[in-house]
């Protein structure tokens, strides 16, 4: 009997998923829901479509011939509001009722909206569909100032393009410096320079207790009760995973659908992938390993035994008049050698984290050519044993890691 195939959620993960399936298996039914009424899109891309276009065709996983000839029937505009697993069925938001025979939950993320008083207003907005997406460039039009809540990447890349537009923009973010997760302290301050140098505006330390106005935006108040003027507010401070309609579904969670190696739940003949899955106790939000989520749920679904390999998270940013690559573990009392090059010219940085011979981390602020040598020196653990870390320097290093690989 052939396999039917329900898939809840029409990200990256899911389509991923989708075509590791049909790699090795063309005939089983494969229905996939979302619950936006779009063809599934990158949301990697939307940031950058407020300046430049919104139009749902430039920003398609795939072509939407893609689905009829690789036999996938799509539902968009359908959210999936219960499983049961005893009977092995879904039901959508319109009432329809689905069977399946396996299961895979990828249903993504949610921003999480911070409890202020006042979020709730109008001029309020967050980035994370194509309709926050045209929501936001429609509204902005006859907007002055814009603040977003979030010194995070998304914050800073949303800040970046409002200020292109000729907005006055600024971040309002609740720790001392920016990206301290990806950063160390002096690559957070060169960024922290960078961005200031664009006329935008960093409060950091800075904790938003409310946010002003009868109806509209007005300006927020700070913790230290500093009244900051605005006519619009973003906010940006994190993710959550979608799973409200798992509330009565016998399967384990815990910060997000707990999966073995496999992608395997709990429950037998299910499944998760992307960023509501948590592997080894971690949800990580990232593009890249949605990806690779998605195809070790879709190869053991199709019945090839695939297991996860832990991918190290990559950061990247291109804003600011600087290109920055951080990746991997960035403390320097968990490195045996750190190799640091920095003032060779304005916007370079360059710091690499050794430990037993191996790179382990790395942060390049300038030139980022050199970052995939250091990708895959991270990742397959090139073994540099013999190298003398506080003479070699970092060219030779990167040579080196090239030889190796």
């Amino acid at each position: 009997m052939k396999d039917k195939v329900i898939v809840i959620g029409s990200g990256i993960a899911g389509i991923t998923a989708i075509k590791a399936i049909r790699e090795i298996d063309q005939e089983s039914e494969i229905h996939i829901f979302g619950e936006e009424p779009f063809y599934p899109y990158n949301r990697v891309r939307l940031s950058k479509g407020l300046l430049g276009s919104l139009e749902e065709e430039r920003i398609l996983l795939q072509k939407k011939e893609w689905y009829e000839a690789n036999n996938v029937n799509l539902y968009v505009g359908t959210k999936v509001v219960s499983v049961d697993t005893s009977e092995k069925t879904i039901v959508t938001s319109k009432g329809d009722r689905f069977n399946y025979t396996k299961l895979l939950i990828t249903s993504g993320s949610y921003n999480f909206k911070p409890p202020i008083p006042g979020i709730d207003k109008s001029d309020v907005y967050t980035l994370r569909t194509l309709k926050d997406a045209r929501n936001i460039t429609e509204k902005i039009k006859d907007k002055q100032k814009i603040l977003n809540i979030g010194g995070g990447i998304q914050g800073l890349e949303t800040v970046w393009i409002l200020s292109q537009m000729g907005k006055k923009a600024g971040i309002v973010e609740l720790l001392p410096r920016l990206m301290p997760r990806q950063l160390d302290e002096q690559a957070s301050k060169m960024l922290e320079k960078a961005v200031r140098s664009h006329g935008i505006e960093v409060m950091l330390g800075t904790q938003v207790n409310e946010i002003l106005g009868d109806d509209k935006v007005q300006g927020l108040r700070t913790a230290k009760g500093e009244n900051i003027d605005c006519d619009m507010i973003t906010y940006s401070i994190g993710i959550r995973p979608n799973m409200d309609f798992l509330k009565d579904m016998p399967v384990r969670i815990n910060k997000g659908v707990v999966v073995d190696e496999n992608m395997r739940t709990s429950i037998e003949d299910i499944y998760a992938a992307g960023d509501v899955a948590e592997y080894e106790g971690q949800i990580y939000g990232l593009w890249n390993i949605a990806i690779e989520h998605g195809k070790v749920a879709g190869y053991n679904i199709a019945g090839k035994n695939k297991i996860y390999e832990h991918i190290v998270p990559v950061t990247t940013l291109s804003a600011f008049g600087l290109s920055l690559f951080s990746m991997g573990m960035i403390e320097d009392n968990k490195a045996d050698n750190v190799l640091l090059e920095e003032g060779l010219a304005e916007n370079v940085y360059n710091k690499v984290y050794i430990l037993k011979n191996k790179v382990v981390g790395a942060i390049v602020i300038g030139d980022i050519k050199y970052s995939p040598a250091l990708k895959t020196a991270i990742e397959k653990e090139i073994d540099l044993t013999g190298i003398d870390f506080n003479t070699v320097s970092f060219n030779e290093l990167i040579e080196i890691i090239k030889k190796r690989k």
